[in-house]
């Protein structure tokens, strides 16, 4: 048990094919240590089983190197926040077991974290080595654009546990459209990236696709996902080399559709709530057309963008013991009668 003032939180995340931990201290990061699982590259995508094996291969080795990382001794942890959902339940499964034995070997309080709301407060992380960008935590109230494989939301947060999700995709996520298409168009898993790769090389008006007419805040994926599938389709059928031949245009002109259909929910949301504190989360905050086209907002719109790190965008457990760290502070502990939840909606 840690006697000293300090408040220490190992965190760990375990959501999907990424076994994390992480050591804060104070509301500053000391370790951050993440394994990927490089297996689901065999098969075009995450195999729930194989994850999970993977997570109980994985969990300790990474939790020791975030300790020994960290400095610290593990009876200096005050208490151990884990991700208890949404997300794999396999997955979830390794990490909120190991969660509810290492805080029952040690006698310390257990935190559970929702991994959509860490990853909004992911932007609240401070580094022990404060740099010239560190002065990058937004002031209440904040929109929030979270956009991963499984979700895309423009979430209102007020307060670190006051959020409210004010529009939400109806059907697939973007990280999931980004991953289609790169499948479609043949490119290994996961595709997002190297979308996002070419994508710098191309023409983004050089075609264009499907966006949807979707009611208020909300987002809908699945028509252009088979808008491009029958495309790709259809300039194959007249040509077996068009994709690797237009490859980067294709990928600049989708990536842009996606960008578009994301930020014209965006400032919609932005007028209505009058807000100007405006953040993204999630692995698709790290797609760099985005970022960028966030940044030229700033300018446009008068706005105040905060966009996290890279290690921060993607699966993390920084996210999740910062997350730890702010609800020890009102002591929101969990019990060990706790389960893991594949769905798990923002509050």
């Amino acid at each position: 048990m840690n006697n000293s003032q300090s408040i220490i939180i190992l965190g760990i995340e375990s959501s999907c094919d990424d076994t994390a931990a992480a050591v804060i201290k104070d509301g500053k990061l000391l370790a951050n240590i993440v394994a990927t699982q490089n297996i689901h590259k065999l098969y075009g995508g995450v195999v729930p089983e194989l994850a999970s094996r993977a997570h109980q291969q994985n969990i300790i080795p990474v939790v020791d190197q975030a300790i020994k990382s960290a400095g610290i001794n593990k009876e200096d942890i005050s208490a151990i926040a884990f991700t208890s959902g949404p997300g794999l339940m396999g997955s979830l499964l390794v990490g909120v077991s190991f969660s509810k034995a290492f805080a029952m070997g040690l006698h310390i309080p257990m935190i559970e974290v929702n991994h959509m709301q860490g990853h909004i407060l992911a932007h609240f992380i401070e580094t022990s080595t404060p740099t010239a960008n560190s002065n990058t935590i937004p002031s209440f109230p904040f929109l929030c654009l979270t956009v991963s494989g499984g979700h895309t939301q423009i979430v209102l947060v007020k307060d670190h546990f006051d959020m409210a999700v004010i529009g939400e995709t109806i059907d697939d996520a973007a990280g999931e459209a980004f991953d289609k298409a790169a499948k479609i168009m043949g490119l290994p898993y996961p595709g997002g990236p190297l979308i996002d790769k070419y994508a710098a090389e191309g023409n983004p008006k050089a075609y264009s696709f499907t966006k949807p007419q979707i009611q208020e805040l909300n987002f809908s994926f699945s028509g252009l996902k088979t808008g491009f599938m029958n495309f790709i389709t259809n300039e194959t059928a007249k040509n077996p080399n068009f994709v690797e031949e237009n490859k980067a245009d294709i990928c600049a002109s989708l990536q842009a559709t996606i960008i578009e259909i994301l930020l014209l929910k965006l400032k919609k949301a932005a007028k209505q709530t009058n807000i100007k504190q405006i953040a993204i989360a999630g692995g698709v905050s790290a797609n760099s057309g985005l970022r960028a086209a966030l940044q030229n907002l700033e300018q446009e719109l008068d706005w105040k963008v905060f966009i996290p790190k890279f290690e921060y965008c993607t699966d993390n457990a920084a996210m999740i013991a910062i997350t730890g760290y702010y609800k020890y502070l009102i002591k929101d502990f969990a019990s060990q009668t706790i389960s893991p939840k594949a769905r798990y909606a923002l509050k």
